[in-house]
Parts: C-alpha cells; sequence; structure tokens
C-alpha cells in the first residue's frame, strides 16, 4: 500500500509492514491473559485495575518519548496529535480505585519491562517510538469503542472510569483513525531505518502480550486494592 504525500506517492507504508508482521502476535495477544479474559466477559474489576495501572507507565514513556523528539520530522507528526494516554488512565484509576491508585496497586516485573523497553526506544532518533504508537494508539482507535462497551456490560464501568477509549476531546474524532495512521506511515517514511521499526513492533506486541499473562497470574492469586463495591 502506498501512501500519498505533498511530495508524491512514499512506496513504503509502516503501518502496513507492522500489520504483517505483528498479524500472528496480536491473535496470540487476543487470546491471551487478561485480555482473554476481558474479551469473554470473565475479567474482574482487579484485573482490569491491574492491566490499567502497568499500562499507564508504558504510555507514560510513549508520550513522553515522543514530546521529547517533537522536532524531528518523523516523530514530530505524531507529536502534534496529542493523545495523551496517561492522563486518561491516570483518572481512571483515581475513579476507580482512589487518588493514591500508584501505591495501592502494584506495577509488575512485567509491566516495569515493557515501561523501560519503550524508553530505550526513545533513545538515539527516537524513531522505534513509532512502532509503540502503532500498538497501543492506533489499536486503542480500532478496538477501545468495542472494549469500552464491553468493561461497561461486564464489570458496570462508568464513563468516568473508561477515558481511556474517550477520545471525543481531540478534533475530528470520527476521522483521527484515518489521520493518524496516515500520520504514522509519513514518520515511518521519514525513518532512516524502518526495517528497525517494523522488529520493534513486534517486541511490543511480546511485552503487551507477557504483561496479560503476569496481569491474570497476579490477579488470580491476590486481590488488587480496590474499594468495596
Amino acid at each position: 500500500m502506498a501512501v500519498e504525500s505533498a511530495n508524491g506517492v512514499l512506496p513504503i507504508s509502516v503501518v502496513t509492514e507492522l500489520y504483517v508482521r505483528t498479524r500472528t502476535l496480536h491473535l496470540e495477544a487476543e487470546k491471551s491473559g487478561v485480555i482473554s479474559d476481558i474479551l469473554h466477559g470473565t475479567a474482574s474489576r482487579e484485573g482490569y485495575v491491574l492491566l490499567l495501572r502497568n499500562l499507564h507507565s508504558a504510555y507514560r514513556e510513549i508520550e513522553l518519548g515522543i514530546e521529547q523528539h517533537r522536532d524531528a520530522p518523523g516523530l514530530g507528526l505524531l507529536a502534534e496529535y496529542k493523545l495523551n494516554r496517561a492522563p486518561a488512565i491516570a483518572s481512571d484509576l483515581t475513579n476507580l480505585c482512589g487518588a493514591d491508585w500508584a501505591r495501592r496497586i502494584p506495577l509488575l516485573p512485567a509491566g516495569e519491562a515493557y515501561a523501560r523497553s519503550v524508553a530505550q526506544a526513545a533513545q538515539g532518533d527516537g524513531t522505534r517510538l513509532i512502532a509503540h504508537a502503532y500498538t497501543r494508539y492506533l489499536g486503542d482507535l480500532n478496538g477501545g469503542s468495542v472494549l469500552a462497551r464491553l468493561l461497561a456490560k461486564t464489570l458496570g464501568l462508568q464513563p468516568g472510569e473508561l477515558s481511556l477509549y474517550n477520545f471525543s476531546g481531540v478534533a475530528n474524532p470520527a476521522t483521527l483513525k484515518n489521520d493518524y495512521r496516515i500520520a504514522l506511515d509519513r514518520a515511518g517514511a521519514a525513518a532512516p531505518a524502518p526495517s528497525a521499526i517494523i522488529e520493534e513492533g513486534a517486541l511490543a506486541f511480546s511485552l503487551n502480550i507477557a504483561l496479560s499473562v503476569a496481569v491474570q497470574q497476579h490477579s488470580s492469586t491476590s486481590t488488587a486494592a480496590l474499594p468495596a463495591q
């Protein structure tokens, strides 16, 4: 798939290459750990809260990294979108279990490893962050509304507990997904080593799978610090 640009046609679609490279991992992710529980409607509130708490660190590193490289030709395109999911997750966690969620809900080793890997991707020219933006933000834009409805139905979550999936504050939400996909492609086309981005995408999915499994295992053996319902 080619991408139209002001200068003509870009020959490489990083989004397409990431999709092809991670397709099997994507299917594995949907069948693994707490993500599988969520999709099958069997997840607990504790498990979902634990997942959110551990994703928060990764999102924060993605957003810090993109901001750090906002003057670069590629990542600057992504910085313009200001999707900023980390504050949304923090708001959800506050509404779910109180303002002291960072102290009460554990950051698992798998969550630390995910955040650390994102921070490493931000080093140098930072273009490997494109893979993490693809994995998280495009995933949220593609399936977030479905997840929000499912979580509201199975866990009784309220809109103020589902801010992660709410992009209504972004200009032109109806076209956001397509626009962001194009921005990812243009950012990838400006990168000196697109192949490194593709492999980083595979790593990102592997880290997500490991985190999902770790959250499921932890929540099945202990109770996260949620207020009584």
